[in-house]
């Protein structure tokens, strides 16, 4: 039996991993306008017994105290292939209440486990050792608002110096801050600070092709409850310079808490895509989530829109290659509506847009596309917390086929922030 959270589950972990987050009560929505099939039973294809790498999900978990739910230590899932089946391990961390991503540094030596978490906000790399992962704090502050949280990081060579710098964004006093490899630590360096923000995504890339990476973040006002208008931006710096912030995006009374940065034109150079949040008004759905596109040389105001999705939260958008073709699809992950595949038109004509499955969803609906089968083709991993599942696509024949590795065995609440892969030498 499929186990699903109460709103005021629901709501006490919006406010937890998020400050003072919009109600995820599913809000109502025009249906689509076609139902898609039902998703179609896996390819029967052979598959290795066992892959090098896994996929590691950063998690907030709830238990039950007095009857209300209560935070319990973050949490982090590693699901492995060994044997021809999906095993799961388990690492938490009481020091903190969520962690927001987990992902694989390779700056040293050795690979390690980096991880974000809230509440205390702190940086952590984890390093195998005799009795599992061993946690170095990296970077712990209490940035004085109402929240300290980690939220987002990307790791990129920022300096051109062979480094491996660390992005980081925060809750809730808007720091923007990067950490650049020293002796056997960082070096922490504020970039951006303005209170009473919240900064949701980091994204990292050359959109103007010059050969210097920028860094790309989304400053927003505090969440609210209601659905109600919420400004938001997305700005660029280039530590390299000393540049920014300066304003990319102009979401006037919308924001966004997803962005990517990626070629997926394959013209050889980066471009900007937003996901802007839905407005509501009367707890009705007026402005749809947004996919809006930009170049080095789009106005702020003047973003190309490319899908309008009927539903008012779309919280990962991920890249990646599902058939082998060598160009990349864009895959959206929404609240309610599921899961979309965009592919861009030809001769930059209008994308074509497939929902790949209706029935996912999740508060974050987080997404990955990575080819961990080494098949040459990436497939799409996604944890439907609604559903209390971790779900696999794979393509074939130009169709996806949808099969589940991981069923949740109990009924605790969790939110789901991020998928990444992970070598299994890292898996505890």
């Amino acid at each position: 039996m499929i186990v699903r959270a109460s709103i005021n589950v629901v709501f006490a972990a919006a406010v937890l991993a998020c400050g003072t987050e919009e109600s995820a009560t599913r809000a109502p929505a025009s249906a689509p306008s076609a139902e898609p099939p039902a998703a179609a039973a896996p390819p029967a294809v052979s598959e290795p017994e066992a892959y090098p790498q896994g996929i590691v999900l950063a998690l907030a978990q709830f238990v039950t105290k007095d009857g209300k739910p209560v935070p319990g230590p973050a949490r982090l899932e590693f699901l492995t292939r060994e044997g021809g089946e999906w095993k799961v391990a388990v690492l938490e961390d009481p020091e903190s209440n969520v962690f927001h991503k987990a992902m694989v540094y390779e700056g040293g030596d050795a690979p390690v486990l980096l991880t974000l978490a809230g509440t205390g906000a702190a940086v952590k790399t984890w390093r195998p050792g005799d009795d599992g992962l061993i946690p170095s704090t990296e970077w712990e502050q209490d940035f004085g608002g109402r929240f300290s949280r980690m939220r987002d990081a990307e790791v990129a060579d920022l300096f051109g110096d062979g480094g491996a710098s660390i992005a980081v964004a925060t809750h809730d006093q808007g720091v923007v801050a990067v950490l650049r490899p020293e002796g056997a630590g960082f070096a922490v360096t504020e970039i951006d600070r303005k209170p009473d923000t919240f900064v949701h995504e980091i994204e990292i890339g050359d959109v103007d092709g010059d050969g210097v990476l920028e860094v790309y973040a989304t400053p927003s006002e505090p969440n609210r409850l209601d659905g109600s208008p919420q400004t938001g931006e997305v700005v660029r710096y280039v530590p390299a310079r000393g540049e920014g912030p300066t304003v990319v995006a102009d979401l006037g009374d919308r924001h966004a808490k997803e962005i990517l940065v990626e070629d997926i034109d394959g013209d050889g150079r980066d471009e900007l895509y937003v996901s802007v949040e839905g407005h509501m008004e009367n707890k009705q759905l007026v402005d749809p989530v947004e996919i809006r596109r930009y170049e080095a040389d789009t106005p702020p105001d003047a973003g190309e829109v490319i899908a309008t999705l009927d539903d008012r939260l779309g919280r990962f958008l991920t890249a990646g290659d599902v058939d082998g073709d060598g160009s990349k699809e864009l895959v959206a992950a929404l609240f309610k509506r599921g899961i979309w595949l965009l592919r861009p038109g030809a001769d930059g004509g209008t994308w074509d847009l497939e929902q790949i499955d209706a029935d996912s969803g999740g508060f974050e609906h987080a997404a990955l596309l990575t080819d961990l089968d080494g098949d040459g083709k990436d497939e799409l991993y996604v944890a439907s917390d609604d559903d209390k599942e971790v779900r696999r696509y794979r393509w074939s024949d130009g169709r996806s086929a949808r099969d589940t590795i991981y069923v949740r065995p109990d009924d605790r609440p969790v939110f789901t922030w991020n998928l990444m892969p992970v070598p299994v030498e890292l898996v505890p």
